[in-house]
């Protein structure tokens, strides 16, 4: 606030200097030969002031600049006060978690037993954090990608396979930087960064555009390999691929009236818990606090499914109403009657990694085997519905 009222101040002076310099050069045509003399040493003086007040109002702007920059977006009213995931809002649960006759495995030791997940072998590659997904889990994985696909295009969203390398523009537009930057990955030989999340380049695919008020509601659904550092989560969810440098995403976006997000966050909320019903998969709905949200959400939806190995609710999926924050970044408006506006734009996972893990956890049974979700049986072999122990090693 003091740094804004500096700024203003140097503008109102570089204005009046301003104003003085032009009425000082057109009193010169008709003065007289002695007040022309006056009028030029006043302008000298004017013109020499107008230059340091100038420079400084140019340093002021990029400090201001800096700092708004940092500014997150204003909290919805409905979203609760705290500071952690601790605060979050419980508001629902869907599923009974299974009761097990039995000491059930978490994901690390049944993608082992089953032949699914390579972690050895990932970070022999490539270091931590970074997994082999074989055999019977890939199918799984593009599984859920077909079940996915279908679903969201049934909704009305746009299939899109965006590009992963992004400009520091579509990063900055979508809130990413320069809050986050600790966790991005750049490519500094062509300032290019690898997306977190789709949300980047589908956000950014109408930047700088005026969108009809007819074309709105506008719906995508992406699919792309995404990147993070996981700066600050050192020896947390290190075990397995929960937490992981590289993972595949499907991500919902939207573009819509300034007047109608809320509603349409409500959908997405509701589409999503209609994802994990068919899937099976136990879940709670909380509402994230102000100190979770991030810097583009004003409010947040996060599921939690139910993991056995952990014997806890964990977030497999979000979705957000981040209002105007976003396109004021990138400037993407909507013509109105009464001018165009900045369109309001919501996002929302429909799946990752996560629900894998969450599929082998409540779908295992006494034998080692996994019983999968019988939703997923038009998109695999009948005899991948039950995942068993592999005769060999798929590396052996």
């Amino acid at each position: 606030m003091a740094l804004d009222h500096s700024r203003r101040e140097t503008i109102t002076l570089v204005d009046e200097l301003r104003a003085r310099q032009n009425r000082g050069s057109k009193a010169i045509a008709s003065a007289s030969p002695e007040e022309r003399a006056g009028i030029i040493a006043d302008l000298r003086q004017v013109s020499e002031e107008l230059k340091l007040h100038e420079a400084r109002l140019g340093e002021l702007e990029d400090e201001f600049a800096a700092l708004a920059s940092r500014l997150p977006n204003v909290p919805d009213d409905a979203a609760p006060e705290g500071e952690s995931e601790d605060d979050n809002v419980e508001i629902s649960r869907w599923g009974q978690p299974p009761d097990f006759a039995f000491e059930p495995k978490d994901h690390v030791k049944l993608g082992q037993s089953l032949g699914l997940i390579d972690m050895e072998r990932g970070a022999r590659t490539s270091g931590a954090r970074f997994a082999y997904l074989t055999g019977a889990m890939v199918g799984l994985q593009f599984a859920l990608v077909r079940f996915g696909l279908e679903f969201a295009t049934a909704r009305g969203f746009v299939p899109v396979l965006p590009p992963v390398l992004v400009r520091e523009e579509a990063m900055y537009g979508t809130g990413f930087l320069p809050t986050d930057e600790v966790n991005l990955y750049v490519t500094r030989d062509d300032d290019l960064y690898l997306a977190g999340t789709a949300e980047v380049p589908l956000a950014s695919l109408h930047t700088g555009e005026i969108l009809e008020r007819w074309e709105l509601p506008k719906r995508y659904v992406g699919y792309s390999t995404c990147f993070r550092r996981e700066a600050g989560t050192y020896g947390k969810d290190t075990a397995g691929i929960f937490r992981v440098h590289q993972f595949d995403k499907m991500e919902l976006y939207s573009f819509v009236l300034p007047e109608e997000s809320k509603e349409e966050h409500d959908r997405l909320l509701a589409w999503e818990e209609e994802f994990y019903r068919a899937l099976g998969i136990p879940y709670r709905v909380v509402n994230v606090c102000t100190g979770d949200l991030g810097a583009s959400a004003a409010k947040k939806y996060d599921i939690e499914a139910w993991f056995p190995g952990q014997q806890r609710y964990r977030e497999i999926t979000s979705t957000s109403n981040t209002t105007d924050f976003q396109a004021r970044r990138l400037e993407i408006r909507v013509r109105l009657a009464e001018g165009n506006r900045p369109v309001h734009t919501l996002n929302g996972t429909l799946f990752s990694m996560r629900p894998l893990i969450a599929l082998l956890e409540n779908g295992q049974q006494a034998d080692g085997s996994v019983k999968l979700p019988d939703v997923l049986r038009r998109y695999l072999p009948e005899e991948d519905l039950v995942l068993r122990p592999p005769s060999r090693a798929p590396f052996p």
